[in-house]
């Protein structure tokens, strides 16, 4: 039998770095997960024992790859994945699922990608330091949400070191990537604008793109739509300001880019079950 350590985070609308879930787990011998797909990005570490990962690349081949004790793997959105715990030495491992703006330029500079998903520290400092903010994270499961976010962002900073093998000449060909910066004024863009009635077009034009280029590069590069993704960052700011501040739900409307407050209430509860004043009266109720 397994032994398991596992946590659902409860709030989801940090834009920049967001954690959905977390946990540690000793497995059987044998025992395996997958095939499966996730939606945001999971990252392993083994801690001991060994195993097998299969993952789809790029471009769909599956590849098999041996994973030993202080390596880790990380799986991207949609990619799927079966993995398995040796039948002799069975692995420990804890793990973090976890997406936001910061994640796909830090994934970049660690060399990670989906042919090339398994992690090599550079250093047994940088591993060690890894390490200890995941365990950090599963151990403290009940704390404050901010406080697990910002030992997620240094998890991120950990990973995001290249491995040793990472020559120079790589990271100057990611970091020079047209794409990415591309998304990255557009996203400049939402945040300064997104109380404004904007449209695709304009964020287009801001960008010096046409429509249908940017919404292609923008979709590559980032995973969602330009329309999906304006949509979640106007979500998220609503729920600051229903959790933050009294404003009627009229004006939380307005502040966010919807001149129909019934438009707005239609969107938010498309996005999170619920109207926004259920909402409030849920998650904002007086101590």
């Amino acid at each position: 039998m397994n032994d398991y350590n596992f946590k659902v985070f409860p709030q989801n609308n940090y834009m920049d770095l967001g954690l959905y879930q977390f946990g540690r787990e000793r497995c059987s011998p044998a025992y395996s997960f997958g095939p499966a797909a996730r939606n945001h990005y999971l990252f392993h570490f083994v801690i001991s024992g060994k195993g097998i990962l299969h993952a789809h690349d790029s471009q769909g081949k599956n590849i098999c790859y041996k994973i030993n004790s202080n390596e880790g793997f990380l799986l991207f959105p949609s990619q799927i994945s079966l993995y398995v715990a040796d039948n002799e030495q069975p692995w420990e491992y804890v793990w973090i699922e976890f997406d936001g703006l910061q994640v796909k330029s830090a994934i970049e500079q660690s060399g990670l990608s989906e042919n090339n998903p398994v992690y090599h520290p550079s250093s047994i400092e940088t591993r060690n330091n890894l390490l200890n903010e995941m365990l950090y994270i599963v151990k403290n499961k009940d704390a404050a949400p901010l406080q697990l976010i910002g030992h997620l962002y240094l998890f991120l900073d950990f990973l995001s070191r290249p491995a040793a093998q990472t020559t120079s000449s790589q990271r100057t060909e990611r970091k020079s990537n047209s794409g990415s910066f591309y998304i990255n004024e557009a996203i400049r863009y939402i945040e300064l604008n997104y109380q404004n009635d904007i449209s695709v077009e304009e964020i287009a034009a801001n960008c010096g793109l046409t429509r249908s280029y940017f919404g292609k590069k923008f979709k590559e590069e980032f995973g969602k739509t330009p329309q999906e993704f304006l949509l979640q960052f106007r979500m998220a700011k609503a729920i600051e300001l229903l959790k933050e501040t009294k404003m009627p739900i009229g004006e939380i409307s307005s502040a966010v880019g919807y001149n129909d407050q019934l438009h707005f209430s239609r969107a938010f509860k498309n996005t999170y079950g619920i109207s926004p004043r259920r909402w409030r009266e849920e998650y904002c109720r007086d101590d």
